[in-house]
């Protein structure tokens, strides 16, 4: 049995070498590098087109696809692509980047709702084991088997794939998508396929987080990234570099501790998403010139002499 985090800190080494004795964590750490590489540059095009919302309702989405496919007798996996691929095309219609989104999430907000319904409904219909409810909201990391693993390798190769091919016109349409459509970019195309895409991020995602953590891994690394930096490519890596880093931190947090997997995962993303608002509000307080408090200890300085006007003409 693993001993307490505070004991693990102790032999960092040792520690890390436990991490790979058992097979079930090799598993793990290989199926959340994996998820994180591709959950951070989908999610970075999540933040830049504002669909976040729709992001979490797909999220939702997954969990009744789980719990149904639990109830029909087949792998979970199979029900959080199903689930999210048929969500995707339900919001595909109403979903669209821009300042203009009532229609939209009212739309989504529906979805979500019903998504709910479904999913709990499926989970008390359900009469064996379903490994836990919690299990399909927060995430479990034990139970990934190799196939699995292999599973979400192709499906992260595929994803970075189809963004490697598609990544300009999708950000012309992103940021513009009145000047994209006049360029002849076709918007409308893009937005149902990028959907698709995020669904597939998604489901992926959502067999390491849990169906209601997913922004832990799709949005928290990207928003964080792009308080640090504007550029699109240092942004997609840095938000690859801090989805590794609290995934691999958090399965090892989650393996010596008695807490879940989700719960490190989601702290260590939030921690470094204050720190770069900390350190971006500093930034832009350092640009606009000395802090008030600053200039009340500065020394004052000479006065400075009035010059005299000299009347002109008169006595």
């Amino acid at each position: 049995m693993p001993e307490p985090v505070a004991a693990a800190t102790l032999d960092i080494p040792g520690r890390v070498r436990e991490l790979f004795t058992y097979h079930f964590m090799v598993n793990a750490l290989a199926a959340g590098t994996a998820v994180a590489v591709m959950a951070a540059i989908v999610g970075w095009f999540v933040v830049v087109r504002r669909q976040v919302f729709a992001g979490h309702t797909l999220s939702l989405v997954a969990f009744p696809g789980a719990a149904g496919a639990a109830l029909a007798g087949l792998p979970a996996a199979s029900g959080y692509y199903a689930a999210c691929g048929l969500g995707a095309v339900a919001l595909a219609p109403a979903s669209r980047s821009g300042p203009s989104r009532g229609a939209e999430t009212a739309a989504i907000g529906t979805v979500q709702a019903f998504a709910l319904g479904c999913g709990f409904l499926f989970a008390s219909l359900y009469h064996g084991l379903l490994g836990g409810v919690a299990a399909l909201l927060f995430g479990s990391f034990v139970g990934i088997d190799d196939g699995q693993v292999l599973t979400l390798f192709a499906v992260a190769a595929l994803a970075i794939a189809l963004i490697g091919i598609a990544g300009r016109p999708l950000l012309f349409a992103s940021l513009d998508p009145e000047g994209a459509a006049a360029a002849g970019v076709p918007v409308r195309a893009l937005g149902a396929a990028f959907l698709l895409l995020l669904a597939l991020a998604v489901a992926a995602t959502a067999q390491i987080t849990g169906a209601l953590l997913v922004f832990t891994l799709l949005v928290t690394p990207a928003a964080t990234a792009q308080a640090l930096t504007s550029r699109p490519v240092a942004g997609m890596l840095v938000a690859v570099a801090l989805a590794l880093i609290v995934t691999w931190l958090g399965l090892a947090f989650a393996y010596f501790s008695p807490w879940p997997v989700g719960f490190w995962i989601t702290s260590l993303s939030f921690g470094f998403f204050v720190l770069a608002r900390v350190w971006r509000a500093r930034r832009a307080r350092s640009a606009c010139g000395t802090s008030p408090t600053r200039r009340l200890m500065l020394p004052p300085g000479p006065p400075k002499r009035r010059r005299r006007r000299t009347r002109e003409g008169g006595a």
